[in-house]
């Protein structure tokens, strides 16, 4: 059986768009062929997809980063570069999406196959055919194609189960879950049996089925992060209802059920609001005079009381048409996360720059756009380098330089190229 695991945070980065391409039509009777320069393709776009057939997060600790295929550059004869693969990442359904700069929950995975776009891939920049005008037949430049996203996303898992199982720990949940279902968790005679939530799928007698999760006992202080079952509360917050397991044989049942109730309150109203029903467990080691006492005792608080004993399977048969019933009539509680707007997904923006000054007479300026702009920039090429000075103006790199002191015939270093600054007039 795979480790559960319901918490990881992972990385994921887009793929890169392809840099545009500088380049001319040269057939031998193509006479002033003109630019033939083709656009870089498009970045790889990463998407999460709920897949009901996974129920954990386990492969996500073997691997935390995440990438997509770049762009291919744009290359002659307008041929234009392939866009980048998109990763689709499968993960369990329940996966809770929260991106850690901001810590705002972007997606909520709780219906199968349900897909959701996390980073966008970096455009492909444009060949200098792109920019051939009546006026400008020739142009000499083309255009950087787009960064990736980078993101640090949290993944957490929520169940989707129809029923959830609380109780004290040893009370017979994990007992109660094997009878019905043909989920076989580990069962033993000292607290904290389970370790991690147990899911099983329980056929009605028309075909089809609900979920019961099995959740790790709750104990007093829980809501304060005391004992396991604290760590997964979060797991019935989706359940349509929950059953309350009491070990009657405990001297303590009434102050129990109490406990459990006051823990549920405390993490969350909405949780002690669902319906419950309480179910006593190991009426096989008692006399029947005693059960039935109990049964009037649990019946002044919820009116919807069943006796059995796990290990004999007395009573089991009853409290499972008491749950057909009710799984047709409650539906699953409306509260649904709220989901803000995804500010990261299409940020490919990386034009935010820094400037030094190396000493009195040169400058550098450096940036995720700058160095895309400088990586596909001729020096050679006049016409380039003003292209290169005019988005560096649009962009205020030239007014924090001369805050800085920028002044004629300084040298600037724009990423690896080394320019000499003519003044406003360049």
């Amino acid at each position: 059986m795979a480790a559960f695991i319901d918490k990881v945070k992972i990385k994921i980065v887009s793929g890169r768009g392809g840099n545009g391409a500088v380049a001319w039509r040269r057939e031998k009777f193509v006479d002033k062929g003109g630019p033939a320069g083709g656009d870089g393709g498009r970045g790889g776009n990463i998407y999460f997809v709920a897949d009901e057939n996974m129920s954990t997060l386990l492969d996500f600790t073997y691997k935390s980063v995440y990438r997509a295929e770049d762009g291919e550059n744009g290359r002659n004869k307008n041929c234009h570069g392939k866009d980048g693969k998109d990763v689709f990442l499968k993960m369990p359904v329940g996966v809770v999406v929260r991106d850690l700069k901001t810590n705002k929950i972007i997606a909520d995975l709780n219906e199968h196959e349900k897909t959701i776009l996390v980073a966008k891939g970096g455009r492909g920049g444009r060949g200098n055919a792109r920019f051939a005008t009546a006026q400008k037949r020739a142009p000499q430049f083309c255009e950087p194609g787009e960064a990736p996203v980078e993101r640090e996303l949290e993944l957490e898992l929520r169940l989707i189960a129809d029923i959830g199982l609380l109780g004290m720990p040893n009370a017979g949940k994990s007992s109660f879950i094997s009878k019905v279902s043909s989920a076989r968790p580990k069962i033993a005679d000292y607290p904290f049996t389970t370790l991690v939530p147990n899911l099983g799928v329980v056929k009605k007698p028309t075909g089809d089925g609900f979920v019961i999760a099995d959740i790790p006992g709750i104990i007093e202080g829980a809501h304060q992060g005391v004992g396991l079952g604290f760590e997964f509360l979060k797991h019935v917050q989706r359940c349509r209802f929950l059953i309350h397991v009491v070990d009657i044989s405990n001297e303590n049942a009434v102050e129990n059920y109490h406990t459990i109730n006051n823990e549920l309150k405390k993490y969350s109203e909405d949780l002690s609001s669902l319906y419950q029903v309480i179910l006593l467990n190991k009426t096989d080691i008692l006399d029947s005079d005693y059960v039935n006492n109990m049964i009037e005792k649990f019946r002044e608080f919820n009116s919807d009381v069943f006796a059995i004993s796990c290990a004999t399977g007395d009573g089991v048969s009853e409290i499972l048409n008491h749950l057909y019933k009710k799984i047709d009539e409650i539906p699953h509680p409306e509260n649904p996360l709220v989901i803000e707007y995804d500010e990261g997904f299409d940020d490919n923006d990386d034009s935010s720059f820094t400037v030094v000054k190396l000493n009195k007479n040169t400058f550098l300026t450096d940036g995720g756009k700058i160095r895309r702009l400088a990586s596909v920039t001729d020096t050679r090429n006049l016409q380039q380098m003003r292209r290169l000075a005019n988005i560096l103006d649009s962009m205020g790199v030239y007014q924090e330089l001369k805050k800085m002191g920028l002044k004629e015939n300084d040298t600037i270093l724009v990423a690896h190229i080394e320019t000499t600054y003519l003044g406003d007039y360049q």
